[in-house]
């Protein structure tokens, strides 16, 4: 007999998987301990459950991974196969009204671009204290992309608007917002990406007093501090517009204290997820502000998954004592906020957690 555990890592299937797929009447264990309600599996089940995980994957249907599997160990595969083809084909039908969806999608942005002019201004000089942007640099840093496939989303956006300058980085799971304040800058909001490598140069030219004089000049940005210089060229892409992305203050709120919550993090209870997936730490925060980090045995429909790494990264970045975890629904993202400026955040995405 194998332990729900065991069943999956071996299947490929999340413990709460399993559990949703045994109430589902989709795969119900061989026996349940009637005191503890602990699931225990019978090794023949083993091929079943892998199946399952594959059907899952491909993203069949409930209703016929049913009939699958009651049908998996006959001797007659008509059914089977029949049901395999049916669900081939019902993706690739989808594929090509994906492909048409998309042409359409790039002819309107091909046509978008004509028309828009960039933020890049030449021309544009300010100042900035360098002890605020090495700290902006700091908080943001963590979360830029090392996609390929994705070249814009390489680097830091520099913000500059009014009499202050944002500094954000996404790689689509996850998001930081830092803010400083600039001086001698009158004209226009200007945004410029600076790639990594050139973010890396300046946080370190950063690291000291005084102040840090910031150019643009086309594509070509330089950083200033005493008589030392970065300088390079910012990316030629337009970064994503952060701001729709920044989720309003809202939802059950609670007031960590960060380095207990680490170390609560790195020991406490980890969902392993899809195989070959990251470590998920599942969060609950109660009506009175209450944080609790939930086993898998726990099932309140409000819990949260969010990537460990990520989380434990966010907390560093956020360079506070104390911060606010916000969550909301379990599809909405997760902020973290300093409660002395909850305009520098860091957001993480949630992972959905096996049905």
């Amino acid at each position: 007999m194998r332990s729900i555990g065991e069943m999956a890592r071996e299947s490929g299937l999340g413990v709460s998987a399993l559990r949703f797929y045994d109430r589902a009447g989709v795969l119900a264990p061989a026996w349940v301990d009637p005191v503890s309600g602990y699931r225990w599996y019978e090794p023949e089940q083993l091929e079943e459950a892998r199946v399952l995980a594959r059907l899952r994957r491909a993203g069949m249907p409930l209703a016929d991974i049913r009939l699958v599997l009651a049908s998996w160990s006959g001797t007659d595969t008509d059914l089977v196969r029949k049901l395999l083809a049916a669900h081939l084909r019902r993706l690739e039908q989808g594929l090509s009204g994906a492909r048409s969806e998309f042409s359409a999608l790039r002819a309107l942005l091909d046509h978008r671009e004509n028309i828009m002019t960039s933020l890049r201004t030449a021309g544009v000089r300010l100042s900035v204290a360098a002890s605020e942007l090495a700290a902006a640099l700091d908080t943001v840093r963590f979360a830029v992309s090392t996609d390929p496939e994705l070249p814009m989303l390489g680097g830091v956006l520099f913000d500059i608007e009014g009499e202050s300058l944002h500094v954000v980085a996404t790689d689509r799971y996850r998001m930081a917002v830092a803010q400083a304040g600039v001086v001698r800058h009158d004209g226009s909001r200007v945004q410029v990406v600076v790639p990594a490598p050139l973010v890396d140069a300046m946080r370190a030219l950063s690291d000291g007093e005084g102040p840090a004089r910031f150019c643009v000049d086309g594509d070509r940005v330089t950083l200033e501090v005493g008589d030392r210089q970065a300088a390079g060229q910012c990316l030629d892409h337009d970064f994503p517009d952060y701001r729709r992305l920044l989720p309003a203050s809202g939802g059950r709120r609670a007031l960590v204290e960060v380095a207990p919550f680490q170390k609560a993090l790195e020991t406490g209870p980890v969902h392993t997820g899809e195989a070959g997936g990251p470590d998920l730490s599942v969060l609950r925060v109660a009506d009175d502000g209450t944080l609790t980090l939930c086993t898998d045995s726990d099932d309140d429909p409000n819990r949260i998954a969010v990537n460990r790494e990520f989380l434990l990264n966010a907390l560093t970045a956020g360079a506070r004592d104390r911060l606010f975890l916000e969550l909301g629904a379990p599809t909405t993202p997760i902020a973290i906020r300093r409660p002395d400026d909850e305009d520098t955040l860091s957001i993480l995405m949630p992972v959905r957690l096996d049905d």
